[in-house]
């Protein structure tokens, strides 16, 4: 036993002696530190407050719609403004504030966020309709709201990009990565989206910061709203990166739209699998030339069989 504390004493000064090197990584911060996890939480009772009648919490006894609201807010509101208390340091401009000062900013930021709601949810219904508009296989709207991984991340990412707007470091981006982590859709909370936006299936979607969506745009599994390039690194901050997708686009799996100075035009349809650079008229339909199928045989009589797919109406595809 006195060896084991031995070795454990010796361990510790060891990794104490490691925390001197004056890394990134090395430092402690004179302040607290945002939780995961009540971030998280807010996130749900948000919900809760969005879809009033869809995800109650159970420990509330009392169901009437005021007062489910006024107590789901009370907690948000609470945790709210400690947690933007916390990050605002992380801003220069408020670093050297008291914490009087601190308080009343966040406070101040978390009533103009929370007024936000109203119209977060006028553009959630919009989601919603076209997530039923737009899928064959949505029984109903319901099932939408229950279990369809695009609507979460959108819905996520509408209220991370309220308090991007705010300008609140952070909380964000905690945000939109917990919606990421959870349903493999990552969308930074600084894109802009319009109404009636349908994420349909949604795994390794990837939507860049500066991205500018239209409304009544579709875009399905696979697909990157990205930056032509990054090898520039911190010297592109605040620069326009991504895309700007115009009304009524559609983008089928796996196609990757890149650059700043991109735009794709209302009505345009991009095909799976297509790596654009530049821009695409309004209205036009782009597919990858002449995909070619190899189809290999045992039989010794043909043993490769080649066929080309033309880029037909039928190509455009969906799930």
């Amino acid at each position: 036993m006195h060896k084991l504390e031995n070795d454990i004493n010796d361990l510790t000064k060891s990794i104490l002696a490691d925390y001197e090197g004056n890394r990134t990584i090395d430092e402690v911060k004179a302040y607290d530190h945002p939780e995961n996890d009540v971030i998280v939480n807010i996130i749900e009772s948000l919900r809760r407050i969005i879809f009033p009648g869809y995800f109650r919490n159970k420990s509330y006894r009392v169901y009437t719609v005021r007062n489910n609201v006024s107590m789901i807010l009370e907690d948000v509101i609470f945790k709210l403004i400690k947690q933007i208390s916390i990050v605002l340091r992380y801003d220069d401009k408020y670093v050297m504030l008291g914490d009087e000062e601190i308080t009343d900013n966040a406070e101040r930021i978390t009533f103009e966020f929370l007024n936000k709601l109203p119209k977060i949810r006028e553009l959630i219904e919009t989601d919603v309709q076209a997530a039923y508009d737009g899928d064959p296989a949505a029984y109903n709207k319901d099932e939408i709201i229950y279990s369809y991984p695009g609507l979460y991340a959108i819905l996520v990412n509408r209220l991370a990009h309220e308090l991007f707007l705010l300008g609140v470091p952070l909380i964000p981006r905690v945000m939109t990565e917990h919606a990421h982590s959870k349903t493999g859709i990552d969308i930074h909370p600084g894109a802009t989206i319009g109404r009636y936006f349908f994420i349909d299936h949604g795994t390794g979607i990837v939507i860049g910061e500066t991205t500018e969506i239209g409304d009544n745009v579709k875009v399905y599994q696979g697909v990157t709203l990205g930056a032509l390039s990054t090898r520039g690194g911190q010297s592109l901050r605040n620069k326009k990166r991504h895309p700007t997708i115009e009304d009524n686009v559609t983008i089928y799996s796996g196609a990757s739209i890149l650059g700043g100075e991109t735009v794709v035009g209302k009505d345009a349809v991009i095909g799976g699998n297509a790596f654009i650079t530049r821009s695409v008229p309004a209205g036009a339909k782009v597919s990858i030339k002449n995909q070619e199928l190899r189809y290999n045989f045992d039989s010794p009589v043909e043993r490769v069989k080649k066929a080309d797919l033309d880029p037909e109406e039928s190509w455009f595809y969906i799930i």
